[in-house]
C-alpha cells in the first residue's frame, strides 16, 4: 500500500545539479511523488545552511552527495534512510551514519549491468583478436591469414581468469556461462565449495594469472589490493594473454604494466587507470596492443535509467514498511568497493 499524501515522508536530492537532472526526469519525479514529500527543483550540492535537512526523511543521494557527518546528522534528527542512486556509499556515508542506525541502500547492482557487459566484449574480443586483426585489415586492405598470425585464437575453451566475486565479478560470471569457456576465480571470501556451487574453479591468484588467457580484475580498492598487479604478477602472465581492469585503477601498477604492455608480450583492456587520468606522453594511449578507455564501462547515458530505477524500487519499498532489496551493510564496506 503506497502512503497517504498525511504519511508520505519527506525526501530530499543530494547529489549534483547535473545528475538529478539526468536521472530524474519528469516521468521518475511523477513516480517518485507517489511515494514521498519532495521538491523535484531543490538539489542539495552543499549542506552548509541547507534548511531542509531539518525535516528530511529520505536522503536520494547519487554521485557529487556532500559527506553525511556528525555535524549534518546533527542538524537533520528526522533522518532515517540514505537510498544512493549510483554504486559506492563510501564517498558520502561515513560511521556517523552507521552510530545513527541509518538504513542505507545502494543501486550498486543496477550499474554492475553494464560493467559486466563492457568486461565480457573485452574478454571475447580479446581471445579473437578483435582489435588487432583490424588494425593489421585497416593497414593492409586485404585478408592476411589470420590463423598463422593469430595461432589458437578464438574462445573456444579459452582460460578466463575472474579476479574478485564482487557484485560485478559474479555478474560477470553469470554472462560467460553460455560460452565454452573455461573460467577461474580467485578470491580469498569465496570457499572452494561455493566456486564449485558457481560453476567455477577457486584458485590461487597466482595460479590464476599464470593459467588464463584473459584476466579480469574486479576486487574492490583497498589497501591490501593496491597494485594486487604489479610487476611480479604480471610477469606472471602467459605470452599473449590480456589483463582486463574495470574495477578500480590503483589495482595495477601502472609503470609495471606499461612495460610490459611497450615490450608486446601481453595485452591490456584499461577502462580505470591510476592516476584516473594518465599523462598525456604515457605510451598506454598509443601501443597497439592497448585499448584505453576513460571509465566508460559503469552506467552512462541511458544506462542511468535503471540506477533510477533501482533507487525508486527502493523507495517504494521503504513507503511500504519492507526492507530494502540491495541495503549497504556496514560489516561489508571492508571489503567491497
Amino acid at each position: 500500500m503506497l502512503p497517504t499524501s498525511t504519511t508520505r515522508p519527506r525526501a530530499l536530492f543530494a547529489m549534483g545539479r547535473h545528475h538529478r537532472d539526468t536521472m530524474f526526469p519528469p516521468s521518475a519525479v511523477q513516480r517518485l511523488s507517489t511515494y514521498v514529500d519532495i521538491d523535484p527543483a531543490h538539489v542539495a550540492e552543499d549542506f552548509t545552511e541547507e534548511p531542509a535537512l531539518e525535516d528530511v526523511e529520505i536522503l536520494i543521494t547519487s554521485w557529487g552527495c556532500p559527506v553525511l557527518d556528525e555535524e549534518v546528522l546533527a542538524r537533520a534528527p528526522a533522518l532515517k534512510a540514505v537510498v544512493h542512486a549510483a554504486g559506492s556509499v563510501k564517498h558520502h556515508v561515513t560511521q556517523a551514519c552507521w552510530d545513527r542506525g541509518l538504513t542505507v541502500s545502494s543501486a550498486a547492482a543496477a550499474n554492475a549491468v553494464p560493467v559486466a557487459e563492457y568486461t565480457v566484449a573485452a574478454i571475447l574480443f580479446a581471445n579473437k583478436r578483435v582489435l588487432e586483426i583490424g588494425g593489421l585489415y585497416r593497414d593492409h586492405r586485404s585478408p592476411l591469414d589470420w590463423s598463422r598470425h593469430f595461432p589458437g585464437f578464438g574462445n573456444y575453451h579459452r582460460t578466463v581468469g575472474v579476479v574478485g566475486a564482487s557484485l560485478v565479478g559474479r555478474k560477470v560470471l553469470e554472462l560467460l556461462r553460455p560460452y565454452d569457456i573455461d573460467v577461474l576465480l580467485a578470491d580469498p571470501h569465496v570457499s572452494t565449495l561455493r566456486a564449485a556451487a558457481m560453476g567455477v574453479r577457486r584458485v590461487e591468484l597466482d595460479e590464476l594469472v599464470s593459467a588464463s588467457d584473459v584476466v579480469s580484475l574486479h576486487a574492490p580498492a583497498l589497501p591490501e589490493t593496491r597494485h594486487l598487479m604489479d610487476a611480479r604478477r604480471l610477469s606472471l602472465m602467459r605470452d599473449g594473454a590480456t589483463l582486463v581492469n574495470t574495477a578500480r585503477g590503483s589495482l595495477v601498477d601502472t609503470e609495471a604494466l606499461t612495460a610490459e604492455a611497450a615490450s608486446g608480450r601481453i595485452h591490456a583492456v584499461i577502462d580505470v587507470t591510476e592516476p584516473e587520468v594518465l599523462p598525456a606522453g604515457s605510451p598506454l594511449y598509443s601501443l597497439p596492443n592497448v585499448l584505453l578507455t576513460p571509465h566508460i564501462a559503469g552506467s552512462l547515458g541511458g544506462e542511468l535509467h535503471r540506477i533510477t530505477g533501482s533507487a525508486l524500487d527502493e523507495i517504494e519499498r521503504y513507503c511500504a514498511g519492507e526492507p530494502f532489496a540491495h541495503a549497504v551493510h556496514h560489516a561489508a564496506l571492508a571489503t567491497s568497493a
